[in-house]
């Protein structure tokens, strides 16, 4: 099969061809004149096949190979964190995250002012190449957010931008130190009390004065027990946390659980537990839960209504099935009520909205997140409402166990006739 130069072959033969009837003319000799056709034309032949090859037709075109700006941008906006390109100190492209953080303006524009932040304008200008270590950067976007910068340089040199978003990172970390830090003082402080009231006792004086001892022994004991009541709320939290993926499955009664709390918080020393009124609907589907912990919620739920609601008001237990089929439990108390920007932050650990009447009512600061946990483990969910002067009520709503499958009735066999 000829090639592309098939045209120059057919005239280098033909040319072989006259030279070969030439020889045969002039030399009478017509083998001669065939041995030199044959010889030339092979020659011809073999030489145009050692040639180099037709190219193959590609079957992808050339700006399919070389990736263009529009790819890049395709590229950019399926990332879901800010991005962006910055050739000679200019935003060349930014994906949809980076316009929605600095602004939809930034394409085309300084990137020093794109990203304004005094930490980031030397990294993103600089000759060199940039360091491979990261940047934080503190309010990008908003005051409260916290952004990792990393800069790469690319071979043509231009720069790209990648901005993480560390804000829960942070907030996380600032949580668990929170934590330790209010937990160290919510111990040391009835620690303080308890050694100084020892070191009182072992002075001869104070220690030989039975009414002084007596009533020094009662503050230790008081003091002590709020130590031993925070120590099992921790545990209690720790346990609970590490089970929080791993839903229970025992179906619960809780219309018998309300009953056997409620029994046990009336026949406390504390006046308000006769204060306390269950309402509980008597037609309820079980729920899949944890009793241990489930009667750890109804106890803290109520136990706040009695510490913190006026004495000699009703505190409202209802136990019902709602319109859509959750079971919801309210503890309601008539007292001061909640301020509304105190009521997002009371699940946290250790929040209180009045510290000094928490404390002398001998609650730890752990108690509505302790139900928080117990009710995400339960698949539930909590609510809080609070008027001002009027009181608050606490709501919880969790899922009833799934109805069990209706198994296939087995029929006898035929001509089995079964009497009843």
């Amino acid at each position: 099969m000829l090639n592309s130069s098939g045209p120059r072959t057919l005239i280098a033969i033909g040319l072989i061809a006259i030279a070969a009837l030439a020889v045969g003319l002039l030399v009478h000799d017509a083998q001669g004149g065939l041995i030199v056709l044959i010889g030339g034309t092979a020659a011809v032949l073999v030489a145009a096949g050692t040639g180099d090859p037709a190219p193959i037709p590609s079957s992808r075109p050339a700006d399919k190979l070389a990736r263009g700006p529009a790819n890049v941008a395709e590229v950019l906006e399926s990332i879901i964190e800010p991005v962006l390109i910055v050739e000679e100190g200019r935003v060349e492209h930014a994906n949809q995250a980076a316009r929605t953080l600095l602004g939809g303006h930034i394409v085309g524009e300084d990137v020093r002012l794109a990203i304004r932040h005094p930490a980031a304008a030397e990294r993103l200008t600089a000759d060199r190449p940039p360091p491979r270590r990261a940047i934080s950067l503190v309010g990008l976007g908003t005051l409260d957010q916290r952004w990792e910068m990393r800069v790469s340089q690319t071979t043509d040199k231009r720069r790209v931008v990648h901005l993480i978003d560390q804000t829960g990172s942070y907030a996380a970390e600032r949580m668990r130190v929170d934590f330790v830090a209010n937990a160290s003082h919510e111990l040391r402080t009835p620690l303080a009390s308890i050694l100084g009231f020892i070191e009182t006792l072992s002075d001869d004086k104070a220690g030989d004065d039975r009414e002084v001892r007596g009533r020094f022994l009662k503050v230790m004991f008081g003091e002590a027990r709020r130590m031993q009541r925070l120590i099992e709320d921790l545990i209690s939290l720790s346990r609970i946390e590490a089970e929080k993926y791993r839903p229970p499955s025992k179906p619960v009664d809780l219309a018998m659980l309300m009953q056997e709390v409620h029994a046990e918080l009336a026949d406390t020393p504390d006046q308000r537990g006769a204060d306390i009124i269950s309402d509980i609907d008597g037609n309820l589907p079980t729920v899949a839960g944890d009793r241990a912990q489930l009667s750890q919620v109804l106890h803290n739920l109520i136990g706040n209504a009695m510490k913190y609601g006026r004495p000699g008001t009703p505190i409202l237990a209802k136990l019902w099935k709602d319109q859509t089929g959750m079971v919801r439990i309210s503890v309601s108390d008539e007292g001061e009520g909640i301020a509304p920007e105190h009521i997002p932050r009371l699940t946290e650990r250790f929040y209180r909205v009045d510290s000094g009447r928490s404390r002398a009512l001998g609650g730890t600061g752990l108690g509505l997140a302790i139900v928080k946990h117990i009710i995400e483990r339960h698949r539930g969910r909590l609510d809080i409402s609070s008027t001002l002067g009027k009181g608050t009520t606490v709501s919880i709503l969790l899922p009833p166990t799934p109805a069990p499958a209706r198994s296939a009735v087995k029929l006898p066999p035929k001509g089995v006739v079964i009497e009843t």
